[in-house]
């Protein structure tokens, strides 16, 4: 029987409202997370949801 590895990283693509959040739970768990996002302005804007 095979075991699965734990998760240690989490990509998120979009970091409007839902992926902000995704990214901060999985931040807050320890885990190591990387976003993408289609530029620079809506980066920007991902890091204020949860910056509020």
């Amino acid at each position: 029987m095979s075991t699965t590895p734990p998760i240690r990283a989490v990509g998120v693509v979009g970091c409007g409202l839902m992926g902000a959040g995704i990214a901060e739970v999985c931040a807050r768990a320890g885990l190591d997370v990387v976003v993408h996002e289609v530029g620079e302005d809506a980066a920007k804007a991902g890091l204020s949801h949860r910056l509020r």
